[in-house]
C-alpha cells in the first residue's frame, strides 16, 4: 500500500534527510517569494497580471512572486534561458559540443559553470526589461537611477540565489532542482486559484466544470502513459571465454523512452514563447514606427490560435533538439561494440548507430506530437467548456510539469528504495 511506502521512506535516514532538505528549500523559496522589493506597491501589479494572460502564466511559474514584486520575481527563468542559449550554441561551436558530450563529468561541470556565469547578465537584462515595462504601463512609479540600481541588484541576487537552491536540491536532495522549484511555484498558486474560482462560482456552469475535470483527468492519464512508454531494442551479447569461464551469451534490450526529454521541452518552449511578447510589450509604449511594429507583434502574439500553434511547434522542435543534445546513437553503438553487444540482424558500428537513430526518430516523432497536443489541448478544452480559471490553473503547461516532475521524483525515490533493499540482501 502507498502508506507503507511512505513509512518505509521515512525509516531510511538518508532518504528521509533528502526529502526533508527539499521541503526546507521549498519553505525558503516561499518565504522569499513573499518578501517584496522595498518601496513597491503590488496592488497595481496584480491588476496588470489579470489583464495580460501571458504574464499571468509567467507569474504562475514563480509561485506568485512576480505579481508580489518580490526579490525572486524572475524565478529560475534567467538560469533556464542561459542553459538554453548554451545548448543551442553546442550546435554551432564544436568545442562546446565536445565539452558537453565527450569530456565526461568534468566537461559537464565546466558547461554548467558557464550557465551559472551567464545567469547574471540574463537576470540583469530581464530585470531591466520588466522594470521598464512596468514603468511604461504605469504599474509602478517612475524609478530614480539609484532606485533602479537597487531594484536590479536585488532581482539579480534573488535569481542567483534560486539557481543555487536548485543546484543544492540536485546535489543534496532528490530529483531535479530546477524542475522541483518550478513545481513548487505552480503548487503554491493553486490555493489562490481555487479561492478565485469559489468567489466567481456560478451554479449554472456546473456541467462545464464536471466536463472540464473529466477531460483533465483523461489528460493526466495520457501524460502518465506517454512518460512511461518505452520502445525496447533487443540487444544480444556474444559468448566470450576467459580462462575456464564463459561470459556473455545473454539477451537484453536497450530502452528508448517515448518522451526522453521529460518536462524540459515545455520549459524551453515557454521561455521562447514569452520572449517576443515581452520585447514587443517593452517597445509598445513608444511613438513612431517602432511602437507601431511592437504593438502589431504584441497583438499577434496575444492571438490564442497563433499562441497555441506556435507553442505546439516549439514543444515538438525542442523535444527533438534536446534528444539530439543528450542522446548520441554513435556513442551507444560504440559502447555496445566494446562490450561485445549487438542488435540481432544489424552489423556492429555505423549500421547499428543508423538503426538506433532511425528508431529514435520514429519514437520521438510520436512522443513530440503527443506532447505538443497535450500541451495545447487543455487550453482548447477551457475555451469550449468556458471554465477560464481552472483552464489557466490546470493548463497544458502546468499539468505537464506537475505530472512529469511527480513521475520523475517518484522514480528516483523508488530507485533509492530498491538500492537499499539490494544492499540489505
Amino acid at each position: 500500500m502507498w502508506y507503507e511506502k511512505i513509512i518505509q521512506i521515512f525509516k531510511i535516514k538518508e532518504l528521509r534527510n533528502k526529502i526533508l532538505f527539499v521541503l526546507a528549500v521549498f519553505a525558503v523559496f516561499r518565504l522569499m517569494a513573499n518578501v517584496p522589493i522595498p518601496g513597491m506597491d503590488p496592488e497595481n501589479l496584480r491588476a496588470f497580471f489579470q489583464e495580460f494572460e501571458m504574464f499571468g502564466l509567467l507569474n504562475v511559474f514563480t509561485g506568485g512572486a512576480l505579481d508580489r514584486f518580490s526579490i525572486v520575481m524572475l524565478g529560475i527563468g534567467p538560469y533556464i534561458t542561459a542553459v538554453i542559449i548554451l545548448q543551442l550554441l553546442t550546435l554551432i561551436f564544436p568545442q562546446l559540443e565536445k565539452m558537453y558530450k565527450e569530456e565526461g563529468e568534468a566537461g559537464r561541470q565546466k558547461f554548467n559553470q558557464y550557465g551559472r556565469i551567464l545567469t547574471v547578465p540574463f537576470a540583469l537584462v530581464q530585470g531591466f526589461g520588466m522594470l521598464t515595462l512596468f514603468q511604461r504601463q504605469a504599474v509602478i512609479p517612475s524609478l530614480s537611477p539609484f532606485q533602479l540600481l537597487v531594484a536590479l541588484s536585488t532581482i539579480t541576487a534573488g535569481s542567483v540565489f534560486l539557481m543555487w537552491l536548485g543546484e543544492l536540491i540536485s546535489e543534496k536532495g532528490i530529483g531535479n532542482g530546477v524542475s522541483l522549484l518550478i513545481f513548487a511555484g505552480i503548487i503554491a498558486d493553486i490555493p489562490n486559484q481555487i479561492r478565485q474560482t469559489i468567489v466567481i462560482w456560478d451554479p449554472s456552469q456546473l456541467p462545464s466544470y464536471v466536463l472540464f475535470f473529466a477531460l483533465a483527468l483523461l489528460i493526466v492519464v495520457a501524460v502518465v502513459l506517454i512518460n512511461e512508454g518505452r520502445r525496447n531494442i533487443p540487444v544480444s551479447y556474444a559468448k566470450r571465454v576467459r580462462g575456464n569461464k564463459m561470459y556473455g551469451g545473454v539477451s537484453t534490450y536497450l530502452p528508448l523512452n517515448v518522451n526522453p526529454a521529460g518536462v524540459i521541452p515545455i520549459i524551453f518552449a515557454i521561455s521562447v514563447l514569452m520572449f517576443p511578447g515581452m520585447v514587443s510589450s517593452f517597445f509598445a509604449g513608444t511613438e513612431g514606427i517602432i511602437g507601431n511594429i511592437a504593438q502589431a507583434v504584441n497583438n499577434f502574439f496575444e492571438n490564442p490560435w497563433f499562441q497555441n500553434t506556435f507553442y505546439f511547434l516549439l514543444v515538438v522542435l525542442f523535444t527533438f533538439f534536446y534528444a539530439a543534445v543528450t542522446f548520441d546513437p554513435k556513442s551507444i553503438s560504440n559502447n555496445l561494440q566494446k562490450m561485445g553487444g549487438f542488435v540481432p540482424g544489424i552489423r556492429p558500428g555505423e549500421p547499428t548507430a543508423s538503426f538506433i537513430k532511425r528508431i529514435l526518430n520514429r519514437v520521438l516523432l510520436f512522443g513530440a506530437i503527443f506532447l505538443g497536443t497535450i500541451a495545447v489541448l487543455p487550453s482548447i478544452i477551457a475555451g469550449v467548456t468556458g471554465v477560464p480559471v481552472f483552464g489557466f490553473l490546470i493548463g497544458g503547461t502546468s499539468l505537464l510539469i506537475l505530472v512529469s516532475v511527480v513521475l520523475e521524483t517518484t522514480r528516483q525515490i523508488n530507485a533509492q528504495l530498491e538500492m537499499r533493499e539490494y544492499e540489505n540482501f
